[in-house]
């Protein structure tokens, strides 16, 4: 089946007034907040005596308590109801909090504005779980990664336009524009929801707990089901505080340091948004189709290395008020705007992979009270990161200070949570390995079973095999492999990582071998993958050796399918046998092809071992 871009969503009902909704939202969510900071900032006698630092981290705090104290009963509720009606309503309820909004502007209240802006928070509040809850059951696995890419895109476009428009309605526009705009926004986004398809609710009969506390505590609950997902939303977690510190300060970023107007803010916030939805858009591309969760190591290194070089490149500016001409002009200027644009991206790689593990990986029944302790926990986490950063600049860290400080904080956690969860640092070896050291050819991977169980058996090759077939499939694989190999040291690291399967003959090590074949029982019968190299060895000669009849005895003990792959490319690399000595084994050529070939699954009751050796040895063709 020919693979289908992202893009062709759009053309899709399923997904088209949703993506709509959204994204329509997060334009007004950004409209509003920025022309409400702007104006705080460069007009704050008009507003408010608060100090414009004070009230902007007063706005951050207020936009983001909601997400503390209602979250718990916005999951249970996008649970227990079908989500677009849950949509719907939170975007009716939209239009009527920008009506308050616009009677704060027209009244010049910072009391009524700082009102609305805690009502948006509870609007987003009550639209995450649902939203995020809602692609996996209008997606399939495959176009995961592309519709999180999508809506990610839609939200930073958006937030490029909102922060466009705020810019000019704050500088240009009447209060009548301000409010007229707000509110016709709010309405085109309703009018979107509308169009979108019902769907069954996920636990209709779900008892909504009313209470914040104790609702809080049953989604957290729920998303410590699986350590892998609490830990890769705790990911998320940390990439909004990351975000959190430095957008909550680019205003006064602009105009005390870079010396800059309203519209440079309007600039750095465009480089930093225009960079997340591009590398959101790149997640697809990079992964396959798949999630891979390979990219978030990436994208950490990206968030620290240009968070770093941000401090570095911040020029001392000459003047004030600069407009943005002026400050494109003035040298170092570029550097700046394209740290902040790299940030982005590298974050649209980080946090993509995320969400959609996160979404793979639970269970629809709890889906929607999952992402609400999602969304509690990136709440805490940009409270946290506001009280940093006002402790920090308090204490006499200065803004650029602080940024180089919280790209060097992000090294560490990444270190950290990586050291927890070795399968995101594994997988970014076997990202980097099939993207940049060799150049991989995948062919009849469909024939790979979307779901349930199936046996893999391939030719051994090369150290490197597990880690090249474990990038190229889809899903997840439990690899069995030989015991002697988890004794050398980096090996051992990567395959233990791997949780691969350590099997010993039987003479050698009767209990490794009885144990071998109990893991793989249960995992078989838990639906998943498993995959053996059947040669029980790496190749000596490049030939594919007899294959022995272990796998049988796995196929009486739990029949399922056989899928026979096969590798070639790999036999005059570093990484097989072909040569004895180590300085030998230097790469011959860098980006070589290898190919990784994918037969038709063969039932476990007309498995026999010699058609299986035979399949494989079609498979590959000519020796190489």
């Amino acid at each position: 089946m020919a693979e289908q871009s992202q893009f062709q969503l759009l053309a899709q009902r399923r997904f088209l007034p949703f993506f709509g909704a959204q994204a329509l939202g997060a334009f007004n969510d950004n409209v509003y907040k920025n022309t409400l900071v702007i104006l705080a900032t460069y007009q704050a006698a008009s507003y408010t005596q608060l100090e414009p630092a004070l009230l902007t981290n007063i706005a951050a705090g207020l936009f983001i308590l909601p997400f503390v104290l209602f979250s718990g009963m916005a999951g249970q509720l996008a649970d227990r109801y079908d989500k677009a009606r849950v949509l719907k309503f939170v975007k009716a309820a939209e239009i009527a909090i920008m009506a308050i909004a616009g009677f704060g502007f027209a009244t010049h209240s910072i009391e009524v504005l700082l009102g609305a802006l805690f009502l948006m928070g509870m609007h987003s509040t009550f639209f995450a779980p649902a939203k995020y809850g809602l692609l996996p059951e209008v997606l399939r696995d495959s176009e995961l990664v592309g519709g999180n890419a999508m809506v990610e895109m839609g939200t930073f476009v958006a937030i490029v336009l909102g922060t466009l428009v705020a810019g000019l309605l704050a500088a240009h526009g009447g209060i009548a524009l301000i409010v007229t705009t707000l509110v016709a926004i709010s309405l085109l986004g309703f009018l979107s929801s509308l169009a979108i398809p019902k769907l069954q609710p996920a636990a209709p009969t779900l008892k909504i707990d009313w209470r914040p506390w104790t609702s809080t505590w049953e989604n957290l609950r729920a998303a410590g089901e699986s350590r892998t997902v609490f830990l890769s939303i705790l990911g998320i977690s940390w990439f909004w505080f990351y975000g959190a510190v430095v957008l909550a300060q680019l205003p006064l970023y602009t105009k005390d340091v870079l010396g800059g107007s309203e519209e440079v803010v309007t600039v750095l916030l465009v480089m930093f948004s225009a960079g997340v939805g591009i590398g959101s858009l790149l997640c697809e591309r990079l992964s396959g189709r798949k999630v891979e969760i390979g990219l978030v190591p990436f994208g950490s290194i990206g968030l620290t290395v240009f968070a770093v070089d941000l401090y570095l490149a911040t020029p001392a500016m000459a003047g004030t008020d600069l407009s943005a001409r002026d400050f494109i002009q003035t040298a170092g200027s570029w550097r700046v705007l394209m740290d902040m644009a790299l940030i982005g991206l590298f974050g649209g790689l980080f946090i993509v992979p995320l969400y959609a593990m996160v979404q793979q990986r639970t269970r629809r029944e709890i889906m929607s009270r999952v992402i609400g302790a999602n969304s509690i926990l990136n709440a805490v986490f940009m409270v946290v990161a506001a009280g940093l950063a006002a402790v920090a600049l308090n204490a006499g860290l200065t803004i650029p200070q602080l940024l180089l400080l919280t790209g060097v904080l992000n090294a560490f956690v990444a270190i950290y949570i990586y050291s927890l969860v070795p399968e995101f640092l594994l997988r970014f070896v076997a990202w980097l390995l099939i993207h940049f050291v060799y150049r991989l050819d995948r062919r009849g991977i469909d024939n790979i079973p979307e779901e349930g169980p199936a046996l893999l058996i391939c030719n051994h090759v090369g150290f490197a095999d597990a880690i090249v077939i474990s990038a190229a499939c889809p899903r997840p694989i439990r690899f069995i492999m030989e015991s002697s190999i988890f004794k050398i040291p980096v090996l051992s690291t990567i395959f233990r990582g791997m949780k691969a399967i350590p099997v010993a003959p039987q003479k050698e090590n009767p209990e490794v071998y009885e144990r071998a074949f109990q893991l793989v029982a249960a995992e078989l019968r838990d639906g998943n993958l498993v995959c053996i190299f059947p040669e029980g060895r790496l190749t000596p000669d490049g030939e594919i050796g007899e294959f022995r009849a272990g796998m049988m005895r796995i196929l009486k003990e739990t029949p399922v399918p056989v899928v026979p792959l096969s590798l070639s490319g790999l036999w005059d690399s570093m990484l097989s046998r072909k040569y004895k000595q180590v300085w030998k084994r230097w790469p011959r050529r860098f980006l070589a092809k290898i190919t990784l070939k994918v037969g038709e699954p063969v039932p476990a009751e007309r498995a026999e071992v010699q058609d299986l050796r035979q399949r494989v040895v079609e498979l590959r063709g000519a020796a190489q």
